[in-house]
């Protein structure tokens, strides 16, 4: 996963919403959003089938999980464990803080360079894992914020400094209706290196694109394009499961 926004002000009815395009070897196979893994019946999240992990989790406590690569890491490594397996992790706990607090005691040598973001209605947080030593916290403010391989809101980046002020501008969406943001989530115009749905290029590109709700009452809503989004629209995700609500 490449690019993540976040919307967080626990005053609203949706104190969280969040919205991922995932970009990544169109030919890395994947499974959409669903109870993948048995041994934790409660944690939502696309597959990725060859590590086994996920880019995005949502557990029936309304904890929400997305990791992207930090600048130069892309792909995995020998002898580094697969980032995928960190939003499983934080869909362990029933918190956002709980979790966080916990992954902030992992060794981040384990995985290549990684970002982070856990939430919740109640707390939002950055983590940044450098690779060597342990993860580094950042809690976020109340508002709207973008994160992809550098640190949340960097304006250096083309990509942030485009679109950021547009999420912020956009109204914000009150699940099931996402129209607002999932009209920026499927832009590719120009220019290059900017776009926030990458075009296919030697085989990568956007592969799929999530935009995610957690109510104050309990509610989740998750919408789901199983592919480039200005090609493949967007499908509700059956959350259903004790503990869960749909919105």
């Amino acid at each position: 996963m490449c690019t993540v926004v976040i919307s967080h002000d626990p005053a609203k009815e949706w104190p969280l919403l969040m919205a991922a395009n995932r970009d990544e070897r169109l030919d890395r196979p994947w499974l959409p959003p669903g109870r993948h893994w048995p041994g934790q019946p409660d944690v939502v999240g696309g597959q990725d089938q060859v590590a086994g992990g996920s880019w995005l989790t949502l557990n029936d406590a309304g904890v929400v999980a997305g990791i992207m690569n930090r600048v130069g890491s892309l792909g995995p490594m020998p002898g580094k464990n697969s980032r995928g397996a960190l939003p499983l992790l934080a869909g362990r706990f029933p918190t956002a803080r709980d979790a966080v607090a916990h992954i902030a005691t992992i060794d981040a040598g384990a995985w290549r360079s990684f970002n982070m973001i856990v939430a919740d209605g109640d707390d939002a947080f950055f983590i940044r894992g450098p690779g060597y030593g342990q993860p580094q916290i950042e809690p976020l403010a109340p508002g709207v914020h973008m994160v992809a391989t550098t640190d949340p809101d960097d304006m250096a980046m083309p990509r942030i400094a485009r679109h950021l002020p547009r999420f912020r501008a956009a109204t914000r969406p009150v699940p099931p209706q996402w129209t607002a943001w999932t009209t920026l989530l499927a832009d590719r115009s120009l220019p290059a290196g900017s776009e926030l749905n990458i075009p296919p290029r030697s085989g990568f590109g956007t592969c799929s694109s999530s935009a995610i709700g957690v109510a104050r009452d309990g509610r989740h809503s998750w919408f789901f394009a199983a592919g480039a989004p200005d090609r493949v629209g967007y499908q509700p995700v059956n959350l259903s499961a004790a503990g869960a609500r749909d919105g």
